[in-house]
């Protein structure tokens, strides 16, 4: 026989309950937080993360610990935190070529973007940049798809690794350029820009918050940006699309999320102090001077973000042949 609880029983139990998740909201944080960076130090990923988690870290009250947790295309790090426990300790930085490219281009990423992750919301966005060594015989896109012509499949370009938005951009420009580029994929931006400034490879597609100081200080030549618009911190940068690659666009977009399950109220918590940091002047400006700008917004802005940038970088992935391999 089943033994019924009385009503006053069940309504109490619920009370109870219900009162858990807030009283979890007021407590937290109450030890550090770790934040999963997918790549490699010293890529776009980790300027972004870093300068958005010492901000949070002030307002939270609690440090906001990095961690580097590179390979496959991002899919590592960003499967180990879809796999996380939900309480709020294991956070995402997460980016474009992992949340909106490797589940295409991997037969089996290991999560959902949609799915497995309780966005919290988005950082910013910034568009990549076509740099090359100085060495390079080339000097603006026309030139280096002439050389490209001249020198079928004899053209090096490196990338952030395979998935991620600086190989997908690549492909993506080879096809529309109509010209036949030879794909060396790294750990990160970082290992990549270290081989490219050393003269080991020729070419890279990379972020701006990435490349500007090597840019800056000519290390690097700087040929054009992969967003619709002219950055404003290199406005003299022309765009792809300018450059005669008609209509490219290849823009990055970067956000915090966190295990899906995530209790809503530590989710409205660290969106709420993710806002502040990027309403702070000096984030701000930091963003700003690496070439990217914040677009705060509400968890479900951020989700609706993820659902659109998956569908579209699907049909560029599957368009540009890239693939796993």
């Amino acid at each position: 026989m089943i033994a019924r609880l009385p009503l006053t029983a069940i309504l109490t139990a619920l009370a109870t309950w219900s009162s858990i998740l807030p009283a979890a909201a007021q407590t937290y944080p109450s030890r550090p937080i770790t934040l999963i960076i997918s790549f490699a130090p010293g890529g776009s990923t980790s300027i972004v993360g870093r300068t958005v988690a010492d901000k949070m870290s002030e307002i939270l009250g609690q440090p906001i610990i990095i961690d580097n947790r590179g390979g496959a295309g991002g899919t590592v790090g960003t499967r180990a935190v879809a796999k996380s426990a939900p309480d709020g300790y294991t956070l995402l930085l997460g980016y474009t070529g992992t949340l909106a490219i490797g589940p295409t281009l991997y037969k089996n990423a290991g999560y959902d973007p949609r799915k497995d992750f309780a966005p919290i919301g988005m950082i910013g966005h910034a568009p990549n940049s076509l740099v090359v060594h100085p060495s390079t015989p080339v000097k603006s896109v026309q030139e280096l798809v002439a050389h490209a012509k001249a020198n079928p499949g004899k053209v090096n370009y490196g990338s952030a690794g395979v998935g991620t938005v600086s190989h997908v951009s690549g492909e993506y420009f080879a096809s529309a350029a109509g010209i036949k580029l030879v794909h060396i994929p790294y750990k990160g931006t970082g290992p990549a820009l270290a081989d490219l400034i050393g003269g080991h490879i020729p070419m890279a597609f990379a972020p701006i918050p990435a490349t500007h100081g090597p840019v800056s200080q000519g290390l690097l030549r700087g040929l054009a940006v992969t967003s619709s618009q002219r950055s404003s911190l290199v406005p003299e940068l022309p765009t792809i699309a300018e450059s005669g690659v008609k209509d490219f666009e290849a823009s990055l977009y970067y956000g915090l999320v966190a295990p899906a399950g995530t209790p809503r109220p530590i989710v409205d918590r660290l969106n709420h102090a993710l806002r502040e940091a990027l309403a702070s002047a000096d984030v701000r400006k930091r963003l700003t001077n690496d070439g990217a700008e914040t677009t705060p917004g509400s968890p479900e802005d951020y989700a609706n973000h993820i659902d659109r940038d998956e569908k579209r970088w699907s049909a560029v992935v599957k368009m540009s042949g890239a693939t796993e391999n």
